[in-house]
């Protein structure tokens, strides 16, 4: 599509560089980029077609009257008001898929470093303490082929991330809202009213779900008495899809053996937290989705979606 068919980008991020991407496709038109929202509100009367994430507040659609494609630059969508976008007649898509194939490794990669203790590893390596077979009266490390795993949120990730545990010779279930049948094959399909019976089962329980009043605190006391004692929970969704102090509490009283969390309830957690001195607790400070590919995949989509904008097609992850 040529650029000087279509209005100029606006791109607003303190990290990603959707301007530097956008430079590399010939086709792709111009891009104004700002990386805070002071400067954002300087140029978002003049924005057609905005790229943007966690920079966005709901007021900017009073200072925005020309505002017509709002491209999310993250899966998560929760900041936006949808009826007012609606209202307005403003597209808005998000990113989802942009970092799937990331987000199903960190979950694998976290679910690799509970099975073989791996945190124990680096705490000793700076340490300097020699920790071998034999010398740890603990339960052994763990292989993965042939355990159950269940992942709660069988969306793309989700996807992806059972094809990886298959390949591991894993058991795999998976649970979404949705009634359809699971688009991978030889996964056992959780309905949600049984989700208790699927964790019962499970020696590792994956989050990949998106965050909704239906997914709020899903993973509580009660789902924790469920679990197996021995079974081990991993969070690669958003940090108030399991309730916090019930995790602490599972995770003091041995109710679980481990966990895994790349998202909290308040980010950037603060160093009160209880979580930070949990021992059978691994946590990363909500990376999952990094990838060294990200800007390249968000603009894919981005710039699929101005061709749809042009045409009148169908558009790519389009919320509203």
């Amino acid at each position: 599509m040529p650029h000087d068919q279509i209005p100029c980008i606006y791109a607003a991020h303190s990290y990603y560089d959707i301007r530097r991407e956008l430079e590399k496709r010939p086709s792709a038109p111009p891009c104004i980029q700002v990386t805070t929202l002071d400067d954002l509100k300087k140029i978002i009367a003049d924005a057609e077609i905005l790229v943007i994430s966690m920079l966005w507040k709901n007021d900017l659609l009073e200072i925005a009257p020309r505002l017509r494609l709002i491209q999310s630059i993250s899966s998560g969508v929760e900041q936006f008001d949808l009826n007012r976008l609606k209202a307005r007649g403003i597209h808005l898509c998000n990113a989802r898929g942009a970092n799937a194939s990331a987000v199903a490794e960190h979950a694998l990669a976290l679910m690799l470093s509970l099975a073989r203790r791996l945190y124990e590893a680096r705490d000793n390596q700076k340490m300097c303490r020699w920790s071998t077979t034999g010398t740890d009266p603990r339960p052994r490390l763990q292989e993965l082929s042939e355990k159950n795993v269940l992942i709660v949120g069988m969306g793309t990730i989700g996807d992806r991330l059972a094809r990886f545990c298959q390949a591991l010779g894993m058991n795999v279930s998976g649970a979404r809202h949705s009634a359809r049948p699971l688009d991978v094959a030889g996964v056992r399909q959780i309905t949600m009213d049984r989700l208790h019976e699927g964790l019962a089962d499970a020696d590792y329980v994956i989050l990949t779900c998106p965050l909704t009043p239906q997914t709020h605190h899903l993973i509580d006391t009660a789902a924790f008495a469920a679990m197996k004692r021995d079974a081990c929970l991993i969070n690669v969704a958003r940090g108030a899809v399991v309730e916090e102090a019930a995790l602490i509490h599972a995770l003091d009283t041995g109710r679980i053996a481990g966990a895994a969390l790349d998202t909290y309830d308040e980010e950037p957690l603060p160093a009160s937290s209880p979580l930070w001195s949990r021992p059978n607790l691994v946590m990363t400070g909500h990376t999952a989705g990094e990838t060294q590919f990200y800007e390249r995949n968000v603009v894919d989509i981005l710039l699929r979606n101005l061709a749809a904008l042009k045409t009148g097609g169908p558009m790519t992850n389009m919320i509203v």
